[in-house]
């Protein structure tokens, strides 16, 4: 699917706390894998870059990380680190130099893109060779129990509102057209370790929960948490939660 130009949508501003908060962190392996694919550990784009989870985690593979997300908000609570330079800037033009970086990463976000105006400027920032990488994840998994609770109380609540650029992401990706040379990805999972607060917090960082909230107020939210805790147990016992992600790998050449 191609895309025309499309103004920036912000569906996370409002909750950027939050959201740098509650949001899980992605597999160390992932960023070993990408460092291990450049062809340099100089420079690394992270497009999209919401609270900087991913830029912080490349900071430990490359010398220099460049951050960029469209909202101010995000990047005012993007993680720091010594090394990660962020800036308010969208991925499809950027003020970056012409072959400038061993690897350009999208996790969670490419979604949100114009395709073809995006994979263009990645082409003109990418040194020769570059490694392109982008990943996401949609539903998690605790028990059958719980999930099909979840499903009931606020899945399928919530799913008339998701925007519809989300269906990219649920297909993983499937439908979008990869210009780059396609590279093998492993198979790997987010795992997390939340209390049910941790978790709920979670919950409410989607786009859709908070839509759903806004329009027909929070009373849903307020009944499923009801149902969904004596299935958890107590508010602060931690369960563990597997997030299956996928992957995309490309050199750009």
């Amino acid at each position: 699917m191609l895309r025309g130009a499309m103004s920036f949508i912000d569906l996370f501003s409002d909750t950027s706390d939050l959201y740098a908060a509650a949001r899980p962190r992605y597999p160390d392996e992932l960023f070993a894998l990408i460092a291990a694919t450049a062809p340099a550990r100089r420079r690394v784009w992270d497009c999209g870059t919401g609270n900087g989870q991913a830029a912080a985690s490349l900071a430990a593979q490359f010398s220099e990380v460049c951050g960029t997300d469209p909202s101010a908000e995000q990047i005012a609570h993007a993680t720091p680190a010594p090394n990660v330079r962020y800036s308010v800037q969208p991925a499809e033009a950027t003020t970056f130099p012409d072959r400038h970086f061993d690897a350009i990463c999208v996790a969670q976000a490419l979604h949100w893109f114009d395709f073809s105006r995006f994979f263009a400027e990645a082409r003109r920032v990418a040194v020769p060779d570059a490694l392109f990488a982008a990943w996401g994840y949609t539903w998690f998994e605790l028990t059958p129990e719980f999930d099909a609770a979840f499903d009931a109380t606020i899945k399928h609540v919530i799913a008339r509102y998701w925007p519809p650029q989300t269906r990219d992401l649920w297909n993983g990706y499937a439908d979008v057209p990869f210009p780059f040379e396609r590279l093998p990805a492993p198979e790997l999972r987010i795992r997390v370790r939340w209390t049910f607060p941790q978790f709920f917090a979670y919950v409410h960082t989607w786009s859709a929960t908070r839509r759903c909230i806004d329009a027909e107020g929070p009373a849903f939210f307020t009944a499923a948490r009801d149902r969904l805790l004596p299935l958890w147990g107590e508010p602060e016992t931690v369960r563990a939660i597997d997030m299956p992600m996928f992957v995309w790998l490309g050199r750009i050449n």
